[in-house]
């Protein structure tokens, strides 16, 4: 479900989907007049909306009706929303594009006005029967072609149409659509592989851990020494000759350092 719809809407969404065309998984958006969208060359998830159209052109003869996608529109009904949404043809007739599209009409028929409590029960489940042909009218009413009693589609005398639910399940899910209200559904988080996991920051080590610090201690004690005579000259030598050595460890394993030495020899 696109999640731009809201809660309630999109419990009706998937009841309509499940009515309309048997099934609520992904294939349901594929779906075309009695099950025909086999004989297409091209699935209609995968056609622009212009594309569909012209499509739909000759789904009335092919297959008695133009309906299509998980909420069986009509070809005049997306002729109608592209105009009204200001759809310029190009737009891929994806799930997501049918979600919204979808709750367009819901909220063409009242659905606004149903959850803020301004219209009945009754009269958007009417509304909803006129959108949609499987769904019943839930009261006696004047239908498309003549009388109606509660339980008829809203079309039924067309020969083609007939309502596939009871009132009973129509009335159920306007309960729970109203109970869910308007709130934009919750994503849970997503799930992230243990290796993708960013690592926490190295910490550094104590002073007293540290090779390089005891190191620079020791050139800072024996240097002025070394400087100062404190010591017999072969002393001082080897003071001195170990200060530069550790000086030079001291460079050579600083990581700057040697990154770039390691990049050097690699260019060599």
């Amino acid at each position: 479900m696109d999640k731009t719809v809201p809660a309630g809407a999109a419990i009706l969404l998937d009841f309509i989907r499940k009515t309309e065309v048997g099934r609520t998984d992904r294939a349901s958006y594929d779906v075309i007049y009695g099950q025909n969208q086999h004989k297409l060359k091209k699935q209609i998830t995968a056609m622009t909306i212009g594309e569909l159209v012209d499509e739909q052109a000759s789904f009335t003869k092919r297959f008695k009706s133009s309906a299509s996608g998980g909420y069986q529109f009509m070809r005049k009904t997306l002729q109608d929303l592209s105009r009204e949404l200001r759809l310029n043809g190009r737009q891929v007739f994806e799930p997501d594009l049918q979600d919204r599209l979808g709750y367009h009409l819901l909220k063409r028929r009242g659905y606004e006005e149903f959850m803020a409590g301004k219209m009945t029960v009754t009269e958007f489940a009417k509304r909803l029967a006129m959108e949609w042909a499987s769904f019943p009218v839930i009261a006696a009413t004047k239908g498309a072609h003549g009388q109606l009693k509660r339980g008829q589609s809203y079309y039924d005398g067309d020969a083609l149409n007939k309502a596939l639910v009871r009132p009973e399940a129509i009335e159920a899910v306007l309960r729970k659509a109203k109970a869910a209200g308007n709130e934009l559904p919750v994503l849970a988080p997503e799930k992230r592989d243990a290796e993708n996991l960013p690592s926490e920051p190295e910490k550094p080590k104590p002073v007293w851990k540290s090779k390089r610090a005891w190191l620079w201690s020791y050139i800072g004690t024996m240097s002025p020494a070394a400087l100062m005579g404190a010591f017999d000259w072969r002393v001082q030598m080897v003071i001195v000759v170990s200060i530069i050595g550790i000086s030079i460890y001291s460079i050579l394993t600083m990581k700057q350092v040697k990154d770039k030495i390691t990049e050097l020899v690699e260019a060599l």
